[in-house]
């Protein structure tokens, strides 16, 4: 196996273009489980470790595009304020030595159905930059995720950062598991509100073949929400979680059945939904 570390972004992105099969390492978690359950090595390692470009982050015009290198224990620390349904959901990825090499882009890359961040990205509108010899492209996250464990990226593109709407603090995450952290999730999602442009977005993760939105619960929060003041109806915040769980096209796997899966999500639903509507009103 070939083992490649850049120190420069522009070395990275002309090794991906002469190696196309070289799978892009930071912390590489998802990977050496992989290797340590026996899956067959990939053919070169592309380390980015050692590539400073890609370690920061900047806000501008309502949006936060943070580097594919920056840690999720960094983003905790430094953006929970401005994306908090992200923040929520790094807190539950692993172990702190795994928060400290894992990172967002990884997450994208390995595009599980059970990542983590793809629920809070999904319901922030968030945007992937990716970028090769011949250029940068933009992917909206709807379009990232195109089946299980496979994404919109060209063999020969790399994760360069990712873009991340801030809509205020109307933003939830959650998920079932086993336990909080170091596990796969049974389910998870994530909502966001908007109250300037009165739109609401959510995410569903580990229920489908890929992460996706829940478009008949995200135009029914829209029309029925209080837009003009007051506290969230029991009732809207219970019919919310029935079109959650009816967006979803679980199965029965060694983490949970099928029904489960679904009436967890419709109880995440209304949970996250009613949380992120105190704040917006608070």
């Amino acid at each position: 196996m070939e083992f490649l570390q850049p120190t420069t972004w522009a070395d990275a992105v002309s090794a991906k273009a002469e190696h196309p099969h070289a799978v892009p390492i930071a912390g590489g978690t998802d990977l050496m489980v992989g290797l340590n359950f026996g899956a067959a090595p990939p053919p070169a390692l592309l380390d980015l470790t050692a590539i400073p470009e890609i370690t920061g982050w900047e806000r501008d015009n309502g949006t936060v595009r943070f580097g594919a290198g920056l840690t999720y224990a960094r983003l905790i620390a430094e953006l929970a304020d401005v994306m908090p349904a992200l923040a929520t959901a790094a807190r539950t990825v692993g172990s702190p030595q795994i928060r400290n090499r894992a990172t967002v882009a990884g997450n994208l890359g390995t595009a599980s159905p059970a990542g983590d961040s793809h629920p809070p990205l999904l319901a922030t509108g968030a945007t992937v930059e990716a970028e090769s010899v011949r250029g940068t492209r933009l992917i909206d996250i709807d379009d990232f995720f195109v089946g299980v464990k496979r994404h919109a990226l060209a063999p020969d593109e790399l994760i360069r950062a990712v873009r991340v709407p801030v809509v205020g603090p109307g933003q939830q995450f959650a998920k079932v598991g086993s336990r909080n952290a170091m596990v796969i999730a049974v389910c998870s999602f994530a909502v966001a509100i908007d109250p300037r442009q009165r739109t609401v977005r959510c995410g569903l993760g580990s229920a489908a073949p890929t992460p996706r939105r829940a478009p008949a619960a995200e135009a029914f929060a829209e029309q029925a929400l209080p837009w003009g003041g007051g506290a969230l109806d029991d009732e809207v915040a219970r019919t919310f979680g029935e079109h959650v769980s009816a967006a979803a096209s679980a199965i029965d796997d060694v983490r949970g059945t099928a029904p489960y899966r679904r009436q967890a999500l419709a109880v995440l639903g209304r949970r996250t939904l009613t949380w992120a509507w105190n704040a917006v009103t608070a």
